[in-house]
């Protein structure tokens, strides 16, 4: 038998192994006054930290705000969620405060399309055997999840995504098999307290000439908008065109025209992977791009259909550790090329399943990919790397007037990355240190609309070791239900 092989045996003994620690969980109720039904996994996280007044003090700021400007010793006030001030030196006697000294202070990352369904499936899935690629997995085990098992995939994504220092989150959910599973997942995102658009789309492995479920979207949105304004709402489409995508497969036209304009109905933005064939000018010439697209894997576009992005303000999501994996005739990662044209760009992890949550990781795969291709034709920057990863994903996700940079009365969406440790320790420039040298175990301090729900590199609410033990417990369930392998 391969030795390597993670049997359903194996993660059984995981999950015993793991109750055995006498951390069961508790019975959970949704959290009051946050929007969304107390239905889905039955169970609710533990209230949030409180929103308080406190000064961040000593850090060096960089606030990704031209008019602010970065500070090489400042300090940053925070009021009931909102940032105050950001200065050089901030005077305020009934704050608490934080001593940043040695640390980065800078807007948190924003991660602008991530398969949160799939996170505790990392327990399955591998790189080196086909059979356990992402694909066959997802497929296989995706229309056996309840509610709860999305709730719960939900929170592992997430506990890591907030421990690499992400303070919004697009959750691209392609696996609604019902409106108790989107509230459920929804929940997910509310109880871990980060801010995020979530957007509802089909089941895994359900006809493709059959729409998603637009009534159960419409109930979502009735059920969930407006909140406490941490979340929007949105709809993932799936992929586009007359031709076959082995990947996915594809929708035919009038399919997606039902989706849209019913999404479009509702006021809500669409998304849509471009895995394959462009389908830009197909959906050019049909008459559905518009600022409200955003477009996910830059591939294999034309110079026409970047023009046509730029013109009609699509924007476009790279995730270059993913992209990168791909085979040559996938395409080649067109980043130089969006920003020639003009193209709204932003960063992104693609699944927690198959890569682990790292922004740095990210970046500094996106500038080597780029130098190797391209180098210094399009001149790019770290200072323009971090931009991509935290205001250029606000912009991206319209809520760039709430969060993506350090602007007095923007809500306090923010981390702090330590620069004394050994791998980033005698850095120079702040933004070559964080892309260059960062990791996601520098971050010390996450901070979500107010909240701060990381300090000193451990959560200050959320029980680590529970939600693994469910997320556990939810593979084991998963492939005992799919008889897999």
């Amino acid at each position: 038998m391969n030795e390597r092989k993670i049997d359903r045996r194996t993660v059984l003994k995981v999950a015993t192994a793991l109750a055995a620690t006498g951390l069961a969980p508790s019975m959970l109720f949704a959290q009051s006054g946050s929007g969304g039904r107390d239905a889905g996994a039955g169970r609710s996280a533990k209230a949030l930290p409180a929103r308080g007044e406190f000064v961040i003090r000593g850090a060096t700021v960089l606030t990704m705000d031209a008019g602010t400007g970065d500070f090489a010793r400042g300090d940053v006030h925070v009021r009931d969620g909102a940032i105050v001030a950001v200065a050089k030196e901030i005077t305020a006697p009934a704050a608490s405060a934080i001593d940043a000294r040695g640390m980065i202070c800078m807007p948190g990352f924003i991660d602008t399309h991530v398969h949160l369904w799939t996170s505790a499936l990392r327990a399955v899935i591998r790189m080196d055997d086909p059979k356990f690629g992402y694909f066959p997995v997802t497929n296989r085990l995706g229309p056996h999840y309840t509610p709860e098992d999305s709730y719960h995939n939900v929170r592992l994504g997430l506990a890591e995504a907030m421990s690499a220092g992400a303070t919004t989150v697009h959750n691209w959910a392609h696996n609604v098999r019902s409106p108790q599973h989107a509230d459920a997942e929804m929940r997910g995102m509310r109880d871990m307290g980060l801010r995020g658009r979530f957007s509802y789309g089909p089941a895994q492995n359900m006809p493709n000439d059959q729409p998603m479920d637009l009534d159960g979207l419409a109930k979502i949105k009735r059920e969930w908008m407006p909140n406490d304004g941490t979340l929007t709402l949105g709809i993932n489409s799936r992929n586009v065109g007359a031709d076959p995508n082995p990947l996915r497969g594809n929708v035919p036209l009038d399919i997606v025209r039902k989706e849209w304009s019913g999404a479009r109905a509702l006021g809500l933005p669409i998304t849509l992977h471009t895995s394959g064939p462009s389908p830009i000018k197909y959906l050019d010439d049909a008459g559905l791009l518009g600022p409200d697209v955003q477009l996910v894997h830059p591939l294999l576009t034309t110079a026409e259909e970047r023009q046509i992005l730029k013109d009609r303000g699509v924007s476009y999501s790279t995730s270059p550790v993913g992209e990168a994996r791909r085979p040559a005739s996938a395409g080649l990662i067109q980043f130089a090329e969006l920003l020639e044209a003009g193209v709204k760009v932003s960063l992104s992890t693609d699944n927690a399943s198959s890569y682990s949550f790292d922004y740095f990781a990210s970046m500094r795969m996106l500038y080597a990919l780029h130098q190797h291709r391209v180098g210094q034709r399009v001149f790019l920057t770290a200072q323009r790397l971090v931009k991509l990863a935290t205001l250029d994903g606000a912009i991206d996700l319209g809520i760039a007037d709430r969060t993506g940079s350090l602007t007095p009365g923007k809500r306090a969406d923010i981390i702090l990355v330590r620069t004394g440790d050994i791998n980033i320790a005698l850095a120079g420039d702040p933004y070559e240190s964080l892309v260059s040298f960062g990791q996601p175990r520098n971050v010390d301090t996450v901070i979500a609309d107010g909240r701060i729900l990381r300090r000193g590199g451990q959560f200050t609410a959320l029980d680590h070791a529970e939600v693994l033990k469910e997320a556990a417990e939810t593979v084991a369930a998963l492939r005992a239900r799919a008889n897999w392998p």
